[in-house]
């Protein structure tokens, strides 16, 4: 199969129809791309895989479905085996060991690319381009803020993309930065 970003977003918009829900794959795409650029590997590739990690999650959100369910559509359309092993693996109860640094890298700006989101939105500007790493620390020691986001699963998503939690979370604001409009994080700025 090739990878194109046009088919993975179709995908993405058929099985999703909750804004928040498709604005949170393009936030994590937008994380993962710029990780994959600096590291430099595959863009493209890894952009897709980000872009597809919860596509299934509005219709099976379960964990008994998800990404199971999504895991097996993909299979069924041709998308290659570490598509779907990166996706299985930035779920923990999968059972599927992180251990491709696409896999890392995606574990660690999937939790994060929605806290820096909801971050972003209780500012005064409602927006990520005057976000900075210390005010989303400071969000993360708040308990009642963003509670579904385990805090241990920040930091560790840091640590196993080789970064101190201060530069993961520089990284992912500048990142999402880039396409602020798209994920309708510029506010009033």
């Amino acid at each position: 199969m090739n990878l194109s970003r046009e088919h993975a977003w179709s995908l993405l918009t058929e099985y999703t129809g909750n804004d928040r829900l498709l604005k949170h794959g393009l936030a994590v795409e937008a994380a993962v791309r710029g990780y994959a650029r600096s590291f430099g590997e595959d863009e493209e590739a890894w952009g897709i895989v980000a872009l597809l990690h919860d596509f299934d999650y509005e219709r099976w959100p379960d964990r008994e479905d998800h990404p199971y369910r999504g895991c097996e559509i993909l299979r069924a359309q041709g998308y290659p085996e570490y598509v779907m092993r990166a996706i299985l693996s930035h779920a923990d109860y999968t059972g599927v060991t992180r251990e491709s640094r696409l896999e890392h890298t995606l574990f660690a700006c999937d939790e994060m690319a929605g806290f820096v989101t909801a971050a972003a939105l209780v500012r005064p500007s409602r927006s990520v381009l005057d976000l900075e790493a210390k005010s989303v620390k400071k969000r993360m020691k708040d308990k009642a803020f963003a509670r579904a986001v385990p805090r241990d699963d920040l930091r560790q998503g840091a640590e196993e993309v080789g970064l101190s939690l201060d530069d993961h979370i520089t990284n992912v604001v500048a990142f999402m930065r880039l396409r602020a409009d798209e994920l309708g994080l510029r506010g009033s700025l």
